[in-house]
């Protein structure tokens, strides 16, 4: 008797992607600071790249404004665009935990800050590879592992304290070592990453509170605590955050990294690793060693 195949199991679910779209959904400025630094950092990024791209698609939240990208050596960069958290006219909404993006054969797809909330993350990968053509190009942000430690930091102590115990408000981020890893798993080629390190000063830790609201960036979580964010909890949070991060001069700190991850569609005319044993050159003569 033939065995019917397994079921894969499904990820877990960390992120409520509705009260994602809520949130955002929400934000009174939609042309925010984080956004457009990741923008800026997406156009020098680009520029570096000496190859047109004919079909070229990014992949944002709706309000997230669209870059006009400078040329390359070889050509000019003319997105697409589609919306993946909520639509919009001329946006078509796309879900990157399904992600069936209307067209296919793209040579470059951009992801902006989709990974951080993905429950999915090598399933959202793999998917994008199956949507470019061979030798296409995959760019993607993402809020890398250490941003908002100093806030998250802060809750866990207040609520230790006032609570007796602590619960999760701050969301976890992708730390950077896993990113290359996740890559070569959804069969990337030519994987790379890296990180930028900001600090970002505010008059005080509930002005930071503040604009996350504004930027629709509260709790995604799929389970949150059950107790709500109360006004006592909230200054305790603030009275540890400036402990933790004020500067002499009574602002305080805030970090916010962007991991930066890209990875080619594998094709016939990329470098290729080279054989096993191939080498021609002896390591001990390199480094000189004698018997």
């Amino acid at each position: 008797m033939r065995r019917a195949p397994l079921a894969m199991p499904l990820p877990p679910k960390v992120f409520d992607r509705a009260r994602i779209a809520r949130h955002l959904a929400r934000r009174r400025d939609p042309d925010d600071f984080v956004t457009r630094l990741a923008l800026d950092d997406l156009a020098t990024r680009l520029i570096t790249v000496t190859r047109p791209f004919e079909r070229a698609l990014i992949l944002a939240p709706d309000a997230a404004p669209l870059p006009v990208m400078g040329r390359s050596a070889s050509g000019s960069f003319a997105f697409e665009r589609a919306a993946t958290v909520i639509a919009s006219p001329g946006a078509p909404l796309v879900d990157p935990e399904a992600l069936e993006l209307p067209r296919r054969e793209h040579d470059l797809i951009v992801s902006l800050f989709d990974l951080q909330v993905v429950n999915d993350v090598p399933g959202f990968l793999a998917r994008i590879r199956a949507h470019l053509r061979p030798d296409g190009l995959f760019i993607a942000a993402a809020i890398g592992g250490d941003s908002l430690t100093e806030l998250r930091q802060a809750f866990l102590a207040a609520e230790a304290e006032h609570s007796g115990g602590a619960f999760a408000r701050v969301a976890p981020f992708i730390p950077l070592a896993d990113a290359g890893g996740l890559l070569q798993r959804a069969g990337f080629a030519l994987p790379v990453t890296d990180i930028e390190t900001h600090t970002v000063r505010y008059a005080d830790p509930l002005s930071l509170m503040r604009e996350l609201k504004a930027l629709g960036a509260q709790n995604p979580l799929f389970e949150r605590p059950g107790r709500p964010v109360t006004r006592r909890l909230l200054l305790a949070a603030a009275d540890r955050y400036a402990l933790l991060a004020a500067d002499p001069d009574g602002r305080v700190r805030a970090t916010l990294q962007l991991i930066w991850i890209s990875g080619w569609a594998p094709d016939a005319s990329q470098q290729q690793p080279a054989r096993r044993g191939s080498a021609s050159v002896s390591l001990a003569n390199v480094l000189g060693r004698r018997d």
